[in-house]
């Protein structure tokens, strides 16, 4: 904090109420949750939406600069579409849907904005960089900005829209702003305020396209990106939360972003663009294997039939993708691995107090064996980045704590500043209706 010798933890809940730790006292840092949209209102009290991102700026202890990315109050929508979406590789139709109608079919709108910690301790808007329209209630992204120590440039992850098997292939569309990983120069044409509602960069004002590049796209949901120095470069790390098989992180080093306002210009006079910024393959891949829908078998119990998806999207995208770090199967009957539901955090450790795990990649999952009877556990693991293009195995953290006869979903994963301390968020319930069940972790030797 501004004028404090020491560093604190910071949580930001997805009701709207962020908290700091500061030596040894809890303490409200912002509360927004009247800004909030009306969570938990379906799905039997399941929701995506809500606060789902907060950056510090690189200088914030002198500048008093954060930046947060939530749904807003009072925007809710119908959605995209009536009736819940599956491919049929049967029916061109399904294969080829369009988002039209897009300014009254959406389900709610998303903010990304830049607040200022005043020397009084008050925390005060300063302006707004984005409002996002989505087309239904889930993959926002989640932990979805950060800044990158290495351009200086806060980082915002969108996930593709939701629903699920991306109906309107947005995240391969590279005009449409779902399913991207965007950087943000915030130093860039700083007096520009109240943007309009979009879904398409073209929509953007070029005052506002001239600060955005574009990292990454062929993104499902994300739970945010994160920097593991090496020598003089940063590795980046991404996963991208599965479909029906896999859950995948993904790691690159070297990237070519691409300015908005070169893709606007690609767009408008309809020359296709030049791939240069990194690919992660859906919808037509899931992690390292061809989207797929899965059906019991007829004639067997204990078989599932898989058929590919969207065969066209998995042939086209094939040489264009990056191959994932590692991947884990949603089954998976092996005693020494997991059976996840959805990658909930992904953090480089780089201290030495648990010595097993320096230099590894941590990553945590939701909910283990989903179908299992309650109560439902999340589950730690970790990997080992190698030189190899092959997929990296991964092993499970085993945990001590007894956390009773609640279920205890791992639904977020964070460091200290240096990467020398892990903590786990974790929840009691899936729905966000159930009150005050959170606690957060320190992952200790």
């Amino acid at each position: 904090m501004p004028g404090d010798s020491e560093e604190s933890l910071f949580i930001a809940t997805q009701v709207g109420k962020i908290f700091y730790i500061s030596k040894g006292s809890i303490n409200t840092f912002l509360d927004i949750r009247s800004q909030i949209i009306e969570l938990g209102t379906s799905n039997g009290g399941y929701d995506e939406r809500g606060l789902i991102g907060l950056a510090f700026h690189p200088a914030f202890y002198y500048n008093g600069l954060f930046y947060i990315h939530y749904s807003l109050a009072g925007t809710q929508g119908p959605g995209a579409l009536s009736k819940s979406f599956k491919p049929n590789p049967c029916d061109s139709q399904t294969l080829n849907l369009q988002w039209t109608n897009r300014d009254t079919q959406y389900d709610h709108i998303d903010t990304v904005e830049e607040w200022v910690f005043k020397p009084n301790g008050q925390p005060t808007k300063r302006r707004t960089l984005l409002n996002l329209r989505r087309p239904f209630l889930n993959h926002n992204g989640v932990n979805s900005l950060n800044f990158s120590p290495e351009t200086g440039k806060l980082v915002l992850t969108t996930g593709d829209g939701g629903s699920g098997y991306d109906p309107f292939n947005l995240s391969q569309n590279n005009i449409e702003i779902c399913g991207k990983i965007i950087e943000i120069d915030v130093t860039k044409n700083t007096s520009v305020n109240n943007p309009p509602v979009v879904t398409r960069f073209d929509e953007l004002p070029i005052s506002i396209q001239e600060t955005l590049t574009v990292m990454s796209k062929g993104v499902r949901n994300i739970p945010g990106i994160s920097f593991q120095r090496f020598h003089n470069q940063y590795i980046k790390y991404v996963g991208n939360v599965g479909q029906d098989l896999v859950e995948s992180i993904f790691s690159f080093v070297n990237y070519r972003p691409i300015p908005v306002t070169q893709l606007v210009q690609s767009y408008l006079k309809s020359q296709p663009e030049k791939e240069k910024f990194i690919n992660l393959g859906w919808r037509g891949w899931e992690g390292d294997f061809p989207t797929s829908l899965i059906a019991d078998c007829s004639n067997s119990s204990t078989l599932n039939d898989i058929t590919t998806a969207y065969y066209n999207d998995a042939v086209k995208t094939s040489t264009q993708r990056l191959l994932p770090l590692v991947c884990y199967f949603h089954k998976d009957s092996r005693p020494d691995k997991l059976s996840g539901s959805a990658l909930t955090g992904v953090q480089p450790y780089m201290g030495n107090r648990i010595p097993d795990l320096t230099g590894s990649v941590v990553f945590t999952d939701f909910a283990q064996n989903e179908e299992s009877k309650p109560p439902v556990r999340g589950v730690l693991a970790y990997t080992r980045p190698t030189r190899s293009c092959k997929l990296n195995d991964f092993s499970i953290i085993e945990t001590d704590y007894n956390f009773g006869s609640e279920s205890s979903y791992y639904v977020c994963l964070g460091t200290n500043m240096n990467q020398t301390r892990l903590y786990l968020g974790v929840y009691g319930s899936f729905k966000v209706t159930d009150l005050n069940k959170g606690t957060i972790f320190e992952i200790l030797p």
